[in-house]
């Protein structure tokens, strides 16, 4: 890939994958073909959910509420999870088949205790930023390709930020996997779309040699 190319790896962790406090369906199926993509990249940032364990988004903090069910906070409609990826713990660790040794940054999103944080870019309120795209641009990085973990929340929110944020921007689709919650995947794919997000597959990335 080019120079002005990066993968963005996000979540792949023992907490999203079988075993894990929050696992996705077959999750884990994905990671060779990611490590197979991250070969092609000379640009490589993984993401790690890394919650305290008094995170707002967790329902066992909040009397009465279960895991899905939804409350209201400032920033707008908070979906409430089990409680996952703990700062420290074996479920907040990246998943131990995942082989990317040669990735330059680690950006660990969800430590504020107040504020969910999907994306890779920005936290849930929209404000507060986590400092990827400038790293991004001082780079000179204008091209971005997302994979990892769940598509229809992390990986769409990194994805949508990136488009907004002016970067040209890729879903590779089947290097993703999605908890797909009361049609959550579609509407993430429709939203995805409707942003600029370009959805394409491991194998246009893995027989090309220059994109």
């Amino acid at each position: 890939m080019q120079h002005n190319s990066v993968l963005i790896v996000v979540d792949v962790q023992n907490g999203f994958t079988s075993g894990g406090n929050l696992a996705v369906a077959h999750a884990e199926q994905i990671i060779p073909t990611i490590n197979q993509l991250a070969q092609h990249f000379n640009n490589i940032v993984l993401t790690q959910d890394w919650h305290p364990a008094n995170h707002i988004s967790f329902a066992e903090n909040h009397p009465n509420k279960k895991a899905y069910d939804t409350i209201q906070l400032a920033y707008g409609t908070q979906v409430l999870w089990a409680t996952h990826c703990v700062q420290g713990t074996h479920d907040a660790e990246f998943h131990p088949d995942l082989n990317i040794p040669q990735a330059q940054l680690v950006i660990r999103k969800g430590f504020n205790a107040q504020i969910d944080s999907y994306s890779a870019f920005m936290e849930a309120d929209h404000k507060t930023t986590t400092g990827l795209a400038g790293y991004l641009k001082e780079r000179g990085i204008d091209t971005v390709y997302i994979v990892g973990i769940a598509t229809d929340f992390c990986v769409a929110w990194t994805a949508m930020d990136a488009a907004k944020l002016g970067f040209k921007t890729f879903v590779i689709s089947d290097a993703t996997k999605a908890i797909d919650w009361q049609g959550s995947l579609q509407h993430a794919w429709q939203e995805m779309l409707a942003a600029g997000v370009k959805r394409v597959v491991a194998k246009q990335i893995l027989e090309t040699e220059n994109l």
